[in-house]
């Protein structure tokens, strides 16, 4: 567990949060290009990063050299409103981002036990460790899939977990779910956890305050991974 506090940022309104985050994130890519010649970025779904991918597939990084992948992708068809894919494929992958090299995790045309094979081979293939994670939190202190209550949660979180991929079913999720387990997640160059508004604020408090992992998984990183992790937070 690390012993150091995350760093927080915190923003007047969604678009500055956008804006510099996006740079912070191109920083960092940018560094890992010219290190390593590939760079890594793990993105989250639903809404609150619609600003964020926008600003970001403006950057002029060089994105034939990154890759992409999700931190966790609902079992939907990909023309879904609720695919994770179709978002960042819509928002992100476009203009001079559509160079970067895009591995999703889900295929609804497969059974589960064939798609989990699947995303875990695509997943695999990438370069890690991720130099870039960014993560999202729910009101019950979710973050990718990892819900309180889920199906194999702990061995979910480990970051010392066998697979980089697990199938995830949950009271939470309304569908199941891939995540990337906490050996993809924890083990990240660079973390970032993006959240909007009071009530995001006030779980966030929590999720700072003692308690168990599997009661709130975000703590898992605010822990886990605190010296690397970036809170950026606009009310």
């Amino acid at each position: 567990m690390s012993a150091a506090a995350p760093t927080q940022r915190d923003f007047a309104t969604p678009e500055a949060l956008a804006a510099a985050f996006a740079g912070w994130t191109a920083e960092r890519l940018d560094a890992a290009i010219a290190a390593r010649g590939v760079a890594l970025l793990v993105v989250s779904g639903g809404t609150t990063p619609r600003r964020y991918f926008r600003a970001l597939a403006a950057q002029p990084i060089d994105w034939a050299r990154v890759a992409v992948t999700l931190a966790d992708e609902r079992r939907v068809a990909d023309d879904s409103p609720r695919s994770n894919a179709k978002l960042v494929r819509e928002t992100l992958l476009a203009g001079r981002a559509a160079a970067a090299r895009f591995a999703p995790l889900a295929d609804a045309r497969l059974d589960e036990q064939r798609e989990l094979a699947a995303a875990g081979a695509r997943v695999a293939a990438l370069p890690f460790p991720a130099d870039v994670v960014t993560l999202g939190m729910g009101a019950d202190g979710h973050t990718a899939s990892w819900f309180p209550g889920a199906e194999g949660l702990a061995a979910t979180i480990d970051p010392a977990a066998p697979a980089l991929v697990a199938a995830i079913r949950a009271p939470g999720a309304a569908e199941p779910r891939l995540t990337l387990t906490g050996r993809a997640i924890l083990s990240a160059r660079a973390l970032a956890l993006h959240i909007e508004g009071e009530a995001k604020r006030v779980t966030l408090a929590r999720a700072l305050a003692e308690g168990p992992i599997e009661e709130m998984p975000i703590r898992a990183a605010l822990r886990g991974a605190a010296d690397r992790l970036t809170i950026f937070y606009a009310a």
